[in-house]
Order: C-alpha cells, then sequence, then structure tokens
C-alpha cells in the first residue's frame, strides 16, 4: 500500500474533471425544473462553477516548480482564495435566502466532489 503513495505520477490532466463537473452542473437543470427547486441556485451554482473552472484553468497555465518560486506562491495563494471565495458567496446567498443558498450549495458540492473523484482516479490510474 506504501508504494501506492511513494511512486511519483504526472498530474492528471484538467480537461476530463471540468467535463465531468460541468455534467453535473449540467444534469441538475432539469432536476430543478421539473422539481420544483428555486433556478436561481442553480444559476448561482453553474455561474460559480463556471468562473472557478475558468480561474483554475486560467492559473494552470502559469508556469510554476523551482524556477519559477513567485508564479507558484501567486498561484497556491489564488487557488485556495478560489474556494474561499465560492464558499463565501454560497454562504453569503445562503443567509439571504436559505431555498437558493442550500440549493447552489448542494450542486456546487456534487459538481466538487465528482471532479474531485475523477481528478483522484485519473491520478492513481495512471
Amino acid at each position: 500500500m506504501a508504494g501506492v503513495f511513494s511512486t511519483p505520477r504526472p498530474a492528471p490532466g484538467r480537461r476530463i474533471p471540468a467535463l465531468a463537473g460541468a455534467a453535473v452542473v449540467v444534469l441538475a437543470l432539469p432536476v430543478f425544473l421539473v422539481g420544483g427547486f428555486p433556478i436561481a441556485g442553480w444559476a448561482v451554482a453553474a455561474v460559480l462553477w463556471a468562473a472557478g473552472e475558468a480561474l483554475g484553468f486560467w492559473l494552470g497555465r502559469i508556469p510554476t516548480g523551482a524556477d519559477h518560486l513567485k508564479k507558484s506562491g501567486m498561484v497556491a495563494l489564488a487557488m485556495s482564495f478560489r474556494g474561499i471565495g465560492v464558499m463565501v458567496v454560497l454562504l453569503a446567498v445562503t443567509v439571504a435566502d436559505k431555498g437558493i443558498g442550500i440549493s447552489a450549495v448542494v450542486v456546487y458540492a456534487l459538481a466538487y466532489s465528482l471532479t474531485l473523484g475523477v481528478s483522484l482516479v485519473e491520478y492513481f490510474g495512471s
């Protein structure tokens, strides 16, 4: 089991996990329409998802590593604030309207979880 975590692997691609998360967001729309859930919650989650992925793709293009220490620090800080920013927005929306906020949290959490799961499968499967 120790070999699984000590074997160096290339970082997984970003495209397939992002598409999997986007599929969750897209497939949630008919559920919201048919189920009578607040469409504004879906819209909040969709906008946050798209903005977070766009920021992630942009940050992924910045060179990092030992030769680019300043840029590596900036990317790490920006990725941290990406998550914090999403949490702050979702919290503010939930405080303003509980139904919209909770529905947005559920959609975003499902999309994020699938993205993380696909990334882990890609990483450990290679």
